[in-house]
């Protein structure tokens, strides 16, 4: 039984929202409260009518039924036949009476409703059971109530008579009945309607009451669609503060403390943002021309015509690597401030097939232990963009598949248009990038395992991290999107740019951010 009532409790539908619950269980709580009072005044005039009726029967007595005691005669004034009758003087219609000797019924007969009516046969009929349930009715006690086959529900009294027989009166409940029957539809077309109105009052209450707290959750709603990721934010509007000593008045303040220790933070970060790329910028800047120094100098002593030791030498070669090196690093890391800094870019018509042929070609000369594959369409496909900086992206995706990657790997250049996207894809059938490094495998100063990277494995090499990073800034300043899926023997970039027409980059917006 109680695995049936689980069942069905969890068949029904529940409400989800907390206004919905509170007018629920407003109702629920009136619900319960009309039924206790229905319940009281039915139980209560039950009792009542029951009480007057047990009254009623100790005032009749036993005149009726003992009036069938001697089997008195009275001749009709139509029939020969006599009939056998009791007295039903002064006793009301539906009377009953019955006379039982020795546990057994011998006479039972009712009043009818008119007493003038002499052809009317008062005797009853009884069943078995009928017969069985008056002898069991005991005598001298309080009243009972017995049910008769022929004429319904009747509380019964029992007393004893002048021969020692047993008289029973009886008087019907069909006048109690129909009152309390009446009672109960009334309360329950009440209590219906109560029922009714109050749930739409109390949804309109509730509503009303939790209106403060909707708006909490309206500006909770725009502040989650805010892109909090960097960059300048301005938060919307405070939620609308009601009164404090209330609940809801308090959720609404605190939250709007909260969006104020929320927003101090994020101009906090903003400006620590501003001043880091601003010193990234400043630095890279100043550190041009010292790079280029060092390397012009170590370039221009390799020249010198008088012998050198073969250690300077080597030195000097090293040097020069590793200003070259520098340098190069500088350049990344200039490029990477000007486009956080929403420096604007080219906005041109870029063959993006031509593009490809010469990356294809310039790292088939830079990797020739690599087999090198192109699929491109048959019609040149055409972005407008930066076309030197979609140069510098290719060159990076290409450069990190021949670097991270061990000779005879094949690599897969392929470029499509679908969908009004253009998507240019670089596959390898590497080692794979591990996943451990693959979440943060666009951020800057990304390195993969040493490990890996020793064993010719991995997206670290030998370079700083920032490779891929510019590749997704780039991707992303051209409105587009870069993906990586990696496992071992497949490694996949897959950059989507919009094709066609002009397009509005996040280069050209300042004053919106651009992820670390």
């Amino acid at each position: 039984m109680g695995g049936r009532l689980r069942a069905l409790g969890r068949r029904l539908p529940r409400p989800h929202t907390l206004r919905a619950r509170l007018t629920a269980g407003l109702v629920v709580l009136l619900a319960v409260s009309c039924a206790a009072v229905g319940v009281a005044a039915v139980i209560e005039l039950d009792g009542f009518l029951t009480g007057r009726l047990n009254q009623q029967l100790t005032e009749v007595g036993t005149q009726f039924p003992a009036s069938l005691e001697h089997n008195g005669k009275t001749p009709t004034d139509h029939d020969a036949d006599d009939r056998e009758r009791g007295d039903t003087r002064r006793q009301a219609p539906g009377t009953f009476g019955a006379r039982l000797v020795d546990g057994t019924v011998t006479n039972a007969a009712v009043v009818p409703a008119d007493e003038e009516d002499s052809t009317t046969d008062l005797k009853v009929a009884l069943t078995a059971r009928d017969r069985r349930e008056l002898a069991a009715v005991p005598v001298g006690g309080r009243a009972h109530t017995i049910h008769l086959s022929s004429l319904g529900r009747y509380r019964v009294l029992a007393a004893v008579g002048r021969d020692n027989d047993v008289l029973i009166t009886g008087l019907p409940l069909e006048s109690v009945e129909a009152a309390v029957h009446r009672l109960e539809a009334v309360a329950a077309i009440v209590f219906g309607a109560a029922l009714l109105a109050a749930g739409f009052a109390g949804a309109l209450w509730v509503r009303w009451s939790l209106r403060p707290l909707s708006r909490v959750a309206a500006t909770a709603t725009r502040v989650s669609e805010l892109p909090l990721a960097s960059g300048e934010v301005t938060l919307p509007p405070r939620a609308p503060e009601s009164d404090p000593r209330s609940e809801v008045g308090r959720v609404a303040g605190a939250f709007n403390r909260m969006l104020g220790h929320v927003e101090d933070a994020l101009t906090h970060r903003h400006a620590s943002e501003e001043r880091l790329r601003s010193f990234a910028a400043d630095a890279s800047h100043e550190l041009r021309t010292p790079v280029a120094s060092i390397r012009g100098h170590a370039e221009l002593a390799l020249l010198h015509p008088d012998p050198v030791p073969p250690k300077v030498t080597r030195a000097l070669e090293r040097i020069a690597a590793e200003s070259a090196r520098m340098g190069v690093m500088v350049d990344e890391m200039l490029l990477l401030a000007r486009l956080d800094a929403g420096r604007p870019l080219e906005r041109r018509p870029v063959d993006l097939t031509r593009l490809v042929l010469d990356a294809v070609t310039d790292a088939r000369a830079a990797g020739p232990d690599h087999r090198w594959t192109l699929e491109l369409p048959e019609e040149p496909v055409t972005v407008t963009g930066d076309a030197h900086r979609l140069q510098q992206l290719l060159a990076n995706l290409l450069t990190n598949a021949r670097s991270h990657t061990p000779a005879d790997t094949k690599v897969t250049v392929a470029l499509e248009t679908r969908d009004g996207t253009t998507c240019l894809v670089v596959h390898d059938d590497g080692p794979g990038v591990p996943a451990e490094v693959q979440p943060g495998v666009f951020e800057r100063f990304t390195r993969a395992d040493r490990r890996r990277t020793e064993a010719g494995g991995g997206t670290g090499g030998g370079g700083a991290g920032l490779g891929l990073s510019i590749v997704a800034a780039v991707t992303e300043a051209h409105r587009g999107s870069v993906q990586l899926e990696s496992r071992p023997g497949s490694t996949t970039f897959t950059v989507k740019l919009p094709s066609g027409g002009a397009t509005q980059g996040r280069g050209e917006l300042r004053d919106q951010p651009h992820p670390a």
